[in-house]
């Protein structure tokens, strides 16, 4: 298929947060694959809606309504891991919302791209007691793509999508090289390069860890990164604070443009 307007929304992992910095703005997996769809596409145009910390109530609300105006021919919606970490997490009504999207989309004309997410444990091990929800999730996810022809992206078979050279030192961000493994992984859902699942690939092995560092690397994570996020919580006080969207317009890209 020919792809010639696309909106991506999402959250900070759409936005692309760790795949640039702040000064330099970011680029993230959705702009490396809109950059590989104007290459194909003169005509091609992109969107990315996606703003830091969104819930999912919130995607569906603001970026899915503004994401049809556009009228996009493909979205991809990446959505519900702000929503998976908070207490009170209800798989039920995101699994909804995110389902709700996919339909809307859908009927619209456009191509939906859907994600499962990876083996939060495995990534972090602090909050592995979330890995239940998380499997629950996924399945609520893979049964709602099935349900409205969405692409799946499914990530959470695949061990190298818990490799930390794929994550950012707050575990929470893909690294550049994150990104350019989901971008990677999205091209080959939507069949862009003739069935390329070298994203799947693992990394060359890691030497052993000790069990002291291993667990120095626990506390050090959970004292610069889990800790300050739970006293944002307390306080009421969201990423999302103040952010826009980086792209809301359907515009050209090119690979010059981009950090």
């Amino acid at each position: 298929m020919r792809y010639l307007r696309y909106v991506a929304i999402g959250d900070s992992q759409t936005e692309g947060l760790n795949d640039g910095d702040e000064r330099t703005g970011y680029r993230g997996w959705a702009d490396r694959l809109a950059e590989s769809l104007a290459a194909r596409e003169p005509e091609f145009r992109y969107a990315n809606l996606a703003v830091r910390g969104h819930l999912t109530p919130r995607i569906r609300a603001e970026q899915a309504s503004a994401a049809r105006a556009l009228k996009p021919d493909l979205v991809t919606v990446m959505a519900g891991v702000n929503d998976l970490i908070r207490p009170g997490f209800d798989a039920r009504a995101v699994a909804a919302d995110l389902e709700a999207m996919y339909a809307e989309f859908a009927a619209s004309g456009a191509r939906v791209v859907a994600f499962t997410f990876p083996d939060v444990g495995k990534i972090a091990p602090l909050v592995r007691h979330l890995r239940p929800k998380l499997l629950d999730f996924n399945a609520r996810i893979r049964a709602a793509a099935r349900r409205h022809d969405a692409v799946l992206v499914d990530t959470f078979p695949h061990a190298v999508t818990t490799d930390p050279r794929l994550w950012s030192s707050d575990r929470i961000h893909a690294s550049p090289l994150g990104h350019a493994r989901i971008a990677a992984a999205v091209a080959e859902a939507l069949e862009l390069t003739d069935g390329d699942a070298s994203w799947t690939a693992p990394l060359p092995p890691l030497p052993p860890m000790p069990q002291w560092q291993r667990a120095r690397a626990e506390f050090t994570w959970a004292a610069t990164f889990l800790g300050p996020w739970i006293v944002r919580r307390l306080r009421g006080r969201s990423s999302a604070d103040g952010r826009i969207a980086k792209r809301p317009r359907l515009e050209p890209i090119r690979a010059n443009e981009l950090p």
